[in-house]
């Protein structure tokens, strides 16, 4: 009883909660109860006034957990690591393990072309004859034969008119169709120059897929000369060490400067085109194989370090005969992720297992991603993408439908119906390059002769070639200085705490002890109520 004040009613109770409680506009429900309009009306302004703080309450709430983020931006100035460099020369490898397929598929896509535009190719498509022919020999990387494999003549080109719109329309495709033949659709393109580039690289890749998976290139690979013809950064002549060189069967022989990231010759000290990297680049097309590409030059890509470059989607074309400046701008995003997004720091949380060897993007995990599930459910591996363990890649010798699972696959991943966005979260922190480019004839009119004689001393380069085979690029700085955008809540446990305290005090003016003092009314409820029953059950 000492420890509980008593109260002879409920009654009195409340009275004395009324008179001493620093909550506002309760005393004047005591002073005016002889007035019963007055009670009234301060009973109605309190329930109103609880009913808007409430109300408040569950709007600040809601928007908590919602978990809003607000972008907060920063410049930063300071030496930083030049970016990673990927430069491809467009001109894929005729292996000479599939030569004499990668001819056959020449000569059938003389036959589609002559029988779509009546337009004979022969002399530019058929290029077995030429000097300039490379074909790489890999017998002895291991005990290769001949595969038995054939060219499918199931995949012929068609073209196929549209009457609907009232003018004479034709689309140009390819039937595909599954392993029962119940199931056909036309793969048809708009542009007859796109379906027959599609057609040839999807018998391409089915060729490809002869080739072993595992092929050491830099046991045969041209030296960098052949390619690069002079490699300056910051003035200082690049090194054996900078660089990295690996094949892609679309965008043939391929190099990666600074691909580390770790070396500090490479530290980036000053901005602007004196003390970026300055290239003399071959861009001649020796057409190898010319409808695996039809374009001519040398692509280019700019990324992060320890990141595959996925040219198919990022960089851009050199063009032969061309001086390019290509100035450059980082910009650094780094996301909150749990429960204000989702983004993962290194890639290890996700589900998707990884087939690339490099840090975790969002591409990598895409193409992953989708080759897991190309091989569940096509059974093979798509040419272009690593496999997974056990796998093999797709050959329509072995696997006639693959193509119809493959195109209505990749249809439901660009149409995101896949999951494949769903497992893949963004890098929670990750580097974007503004690029701004500008171009110059290379060489000029009147130093062409002596920068082609220097070259041809220096490199052995052709100087008597009439062709714009040489291409200029400088990569640079812009400035040293980077933006940062950084996410961060918009309402953290702090802001929502005091938000919560200024409505409360806006709509009764008191303070947490006021809280305190209605937890009070409420034991003291609690306890007179069993009291009272207390009380009645002794009586009984």
């Amino acid at each position: 009883e000492g420890w509980i004040e008593f109260y002879d009613s409920f009654k009195d109770m409340f009275e004395f909660f009324c008179k001493n409680t620093t909550i506002h506009g309760t005393i004047r429900l005591v002073c005016s109860d002889s007035n019963r309009m007055k009670t009234a009306f301060w009973t109605l302004l309190l329930l109103a006034s609880f009913g808007m703080l409430y109300w408040q309450f569950a709007l600040m709430f809601s928007q908590y957990w919602a978990y809003p983020v607000v972008l907060t931006m920063a410049m930063h100035s300071e030496p930083k690591m030049f970016p990673a460099i990927t430069i491809c020369n467009l001109d894929p490898y005729r292996f000479e393990l599939v030569s004499e397929h990668l001819v056959q598929l020449d000569h059938m896509a003389e036959e589609s072309i002559a029988f779509l535009y009546g337009i004979n190719t022969s002399a530019s498509l058929s290029h077995t004859n030429e000097e300039n022919s490379q074909i790489k020999d890999f017998s002895s990387t291991g005990n290769l034969s001949r595969s038995s494999f054939k060219l499918s003549q199931n995949f012929s080109l068609l073209r196929m008119f549209d009457h609907r719109s009232g003018k004479k329309h034709s689309n140009v495709g390819f039937r595909l169709c599954n392993a029962t033949g119940g199931n056909c659709f036309y793969k048809t393109y708009a542009s007859g120059m796109d379906a027959i580039l599609e057609w040839y690289r999807f018998h391409y890749m089915n060729i490809m897929s002869q080739l072993p998976v595992i092929i050491n290139i830099s046991e045969h690979e041209e030296q960098i000369e052949d390619m690069v013809y002079s490699c300056e950064y910051d003035g200082e002549p690049c090194r054996p060490s900078d660089y990295i060189h690996f094949h892609h069967p679309v965008f043939g022989s391929c190099y990666t400067f600074n691909s580390k990231g770790t070396d500090s010759f490479w530290t980036a000290t000053k901005p602007g085109i004196p003390y970026g990297l300055s290239l003399i680049l071959k861009a001649e097309q020796k057409d190898h194989i010319p409808l695996v590409s039809t374009v001519a030059g040398v692509k280019v890509m700019i990324h992060n370090h320890n990141q595959t470059p996925f040219l198919e989607h990022e960089g851009f074309d050199i063009r032969p005969g061309i001086a390019t400046t290509i100035g450059i701008q980082q910009d650094e995003v780094n996301r909150l992720g749990g429960n204000y997004g989702k983004c993962t720091t290194n890639g290890q949380d996700v589900k998707v297992k990884l087939l690339y060897n490099n840090s975790y993007t969002l591409q990598a995990c895409l193409h992953s991603c989708f080759q897991h599930i190309m091989v569940q459910k096509c059974g093979c591996g798509y040419y272009y993408y690593p496999l997974p363990p056990g796998a093999e890649y797709c050959d329509y010798n072995k696997q006639p439908a693959w193509g119809h699972c493959f195109y209505q696959l990749y249809s439901r991943l660009r149409n995101h119906h896949l999951n494949c966005f769903d497992q893949c979260p963004k890098p929670c922190r990750e580097s974007l390059y503004k690029v701004s480019a500008g171009t110059a004839k290379w060489p000029s009119a009147k130093s062409q002769d002596w920068v082609r004689q220097a070259l041809r001393h220096q490199n052995g380069y052709n100087s008597t070639s009439n062709r714009k085979d040489i291409a200029k690029v400088t990569i640079f700085y812009q400035q040293l200085n980077y933006q940062s955008v950084n996410e961060s809540p918009l309402l953290s446990e702090n802001l929502l705490l005091s938000s919560v305290g200024s409505q409360w005090s806006l709509w009764f003016g008191s303070s947490v002890l006021s809280v305190v003092e209605m937890f009070e009314l409420l034991i003291d409820t609690l306890v007179l109520s069993l009291l009272f029953c207390y009380q009645r059950l002794r009586a009984k």
